[in-house]
């Protein structure tokens, strides 16, 4: 099939490759920024290109450096290993001896008890290997199909402190000069799951919502939904100690939730899950989005693609408060039919409205991908891209990866972790592998991290003029960016809208960032 692929592909493929080579980088902020750089900020970008092959002080110094937002961070899967074995321990949970899938008790026959897995030793081990990516190497089972047994493992461990898991999460972030988190979680899923199976699939959309929300019993789950997330908010305050002359670094990080939907599930689950994310994001203002998770590749997923755009299509104008962002693209020859290589970026921009694209692998296999490039680049739809789990998942890494051509095409990008707690990274390995990688200059590490804060979904006003360049708008001209002492009018933008303060939080960590590390000796 790989070969297939090939045959029939080479053509775009092959235009866009020479594209790639040939084009000039696209001009972005960044280019008027390079222009009249500051003597500090050009200075560190010497110092950058002067450890480039030194991982141990590349790694300290991308770990130092402000790295805004994660924007593409499934919550299962970002916790360590290591904390949800002891969840699972906490919980009186058992772990099968044979499979290594989490269960609830009695712990009997190949049944052990989580506890067990506490301690150093053997079982501990084959359990961190059999819910993660560590040590594991390609052979009977591939990455792609390792990966996401994972979740179905630790499944049962994952889902009744998402509090606790937050925490450990944001602190994460924090400790590497992070800001901002959108995670994913799947709202009310049982009663979601439950109402969509009452109701039924009806291909008339707008008679199926009218179905599902019929007698308040949306509006229900709903309030079941908002319920949880206050529980569960409660939960991370309370580990963090946050309000507290105790409070861990965490309580720092802004956080914001995704809903997602499973994509292999049936039609009528499917559509009960995004209009439950939709109806969230337009009541609560710590719900932002909906997303579909799941593999791609799955053929339910595959049946289903252009059903759900159409989903999502339907719904997009009834909810404008909802952003929408969606994995697209997860895909690589050999995985599905040639064919199915062809749209589902396409479609998820066009049809279901994305804003953002997570993933994005294929577009070099979509029908004419470099028109494709140019709709995404004037669109201003952000891909996410985590790095590692490409290679983990799909072997797409180095220069195979598309990264470096949405990059020349001026389509903005956000580097992300996807699943870093399966993946054994964080956000700094990733920040470490495109510096290695594709050679990036400190202005485009700086740009990646400013753009996971001006594409994430928090609200108000951008900092920013516009998203051709990272100039400041009037109000906040006329000092330095992130400075103490703002102007009145800057200092009212910034007390009314989160993302302003974000961006403008971040520019000064910028600048302190690059005097501490030139005085370093």
């Amino acid at each position: 099939m790989a070969g297939m692929t090939s045959l029939r592909r080479s053509g775009t493929a092959a235009l866009v490759a020479c594209a790639a080579l040939l084009l000039p980088l696209a001009p972005t902020a960044q280019a008027a920024d390079r222009a009249g750089s500051r003597p500090t900020e050009a200075a560190v970008a010497g110092l950058l290109d002067g450890i480039r092959q030194d991982p141990a002080r590349l790694d300290a110094f991308l770990r130092a450096m402000p790295k805004g937002g994660d924007l593409h961070n499934h919550l299962s899967g970002a916790v360590t290993t290591e904390l949800l074995i002891k969840l699972a321990a906490q919980d009186g949970l058992c772990i099968d001896s044979v499979t290594f899938t989490s269960a609830t008790g009695p712990c009997q026959g190949t049944l052990r008890p989580a506890q067990d897995a506490l301690a150093e030793g053997e079982f501990r081990t084959q359990v961190i290997r059999a819910w993660s990516m560590q040590d594991f190497t390609p052979g009977a089972e591939s990455g792609h199909d390792h990966f996401f047994a994972t979740f179905g493992k630790f499944g049962e461990a994952s889902w009744r402190h998402p509090g606790t898991m937050i925490a450990e999460v944001t602190d994460t972030m924090a400790a590497q000069h992070q800001s901002y988190l959108e995670t994913m979680l799947t709202p009310a899923s049982g009663g979601v799951a439950a109402l969509a199976a009452k109701v039924g699939f009806d291909p008339d959309l707008a008679a199926l919502r009218r179905k599902l929300l019929a007698d308040g019993q949306m509006q229900a789950l709903v309030d079941s939904a908002r319920a949880d997330l206050d529980t569960a908010m409660a939960e991370y305050r309370s580990t963090e100690q946050c309000g507290t002359p105790q409070a861990r670094p965490g309580c720092s990080v802004t956080v914001r939730i995704q809903s997602q939907a499973s994509r292999a599930s049936t039609p009528a689950r499917v559509f009960a899950q995004l209009l439950i994310g939709m109806e969230l994001a337009s009541q609560d203002d710590r719900f932002v989005a909906v997303n579909l998770v799941q593999p791609e590749d799955y053929q339910s997923s595959l049946d289903n693609y252009q059903l759900e755009m159409q989903m999502l299509d339907f719904l997009h104008p009834l909810y404008p408060k909802a952003h929408i962002s969606l994995h697209a693209g997860e895909l690589v020859p050999g995985l599905v039919k040639p064919e199915d290589l062809t749209f589902h970026i396409r479609q998820a921009v066009l049809t279901g409205h994305a804003e953002r694209i997570g993933h994005g692998v294929d577009v070099t296999h979509e029908d004419d991908a470099a028109d494709l490039l140019r709709t995404l680049a004037e669109r201003k739809v952000l891909v996410e891209v985590p790095l590692t789990s490409n290679a983990q998942i799909l072997q797409v890494q180095g220069r195979q990866h598309p990264f470096p051509l949405y990059r020349k095409y001026g389509v903005p990008t956000a580097l992300a972790t996807d699943d870093p707690g399966v993946e054994r990274i964080d956000i700094t390995h990733e920040y470490v592998r495109a510096a290695q990688t594709y050679r990036l200059s400190y202005q485009d590490l700086k740009d990646l991290a400013r753009n996971s804060l001006e594409y994430g979904f928090v609200s108000g006003r951008s900092l920013w003029r516009d998203r051709d360049g990272f100039k400041p708008v009037p109000e906040c001209q006329g000092r330095a960016l992130g400075s103490e002492n703002p102007t009145p009018k800057c200092a009212a933008l910034l007390a009314s809208s989160p993302k302003a303060a974000l961006e403008w939080k971040q520019e000064g960590a910028f600048r302190t960032f690059e005097t501490s590390v030139l005085n370093v000796k």
